[in-house]
């Protein structure tokens, strides 16, 4: 990390020529195949909380999956109304252009925008105070009352049980896309869910029949 008072931006160019020394020049054969198109089979859906880097975590080389981060790792419902369907969009180029054959949809523990939502905390600011954050999990917002009841709204208790329960509503809403909906029934396209613990660096993955989440052996 940067010493206190060095520009952050420095450590990333660090890592940077790093990068050139040991990531591009040694594959140059890999980067020159890349150049001419992408062929990820998965997409994975995930947080923007620095933690929980999806190459880090599969430990993937670039080309291999397609990735999708913001707040929570939410999927909204589809909807056709005008506006940036920025996570709408994404999914639209993976499933008919890449023809990816999975989507993850990957929560992770100690997640702020899980928290805000199950704490409510931000409800009612306005955009540029919070605003924005607390319009967007506002998608969460049903699947908070059950865990609120349940497990209260503060506590590790709780915040896992609302994290997990934020995959499973991104699993949902996938499946109000025609497209993947289609593509599922057919037998083209499989929805994972997942967890990635930061506590332990442990994954887990969601039983399709159950909706529990069992660690990766």
């Amino acid at each position: 990390m940067p010493e206190n008072g060095s520009n952050a931006l420095d450590h990333l160019l660090d890592g940077y020529r790093r990068f050139r020394d040991t990531g591009w020049t040694p594959h140059r054969e890999r980067w020159a195949h890349l150049q001419e198109g992408q062929q990820p089979e998965v997409m994975i859906i995930a947080c923007s909380d620095s933690r929980v880097d999806p190459t880090q975590i599969f430990d993937t080389d670039p080309g291999e999956i397609f990735v999708v981060r913001n707040v929570a790792a939410l999927v909204p419902p589809f909807e056709t109304a005008p506006g940036h369907h920025g996570v709408s969009a994404a999914l639209e180029f993976a499933v008919q252009v890449l023809k990816v054959k999975e989507i993850v949809v990957m929560g992770h523990g100690m997640c702020g925008g899980c928290k805000a939502a199950l704490t409510q905390e931000l409800h009612g600011t306005e955009p540029g105070e919070g605003g924005f954050i607390a319009d967007w999990i506002a998608l969460l917002d049903d699947a908070r009352e059950p865990v609120a009841a349940q497990y209260g709204t503060e506590g590790r208790p709780a915040e896992r049980q609302m994290e997990q329960a934020a995959v499973k509503v991104s699993l949902e809403n996938l499946m109000t896309f025609p497209c993947i909906r289609r593509k599922v029934r057919d037998g083209d396209l499989r929805l994972r869910g997942a967890f990635f613990a930061i506590s332990d660096g442990v994954l887990h993955l969601m039983e399709d029949s159950s909706g529990e989440f069992a660690p990766v052996t």
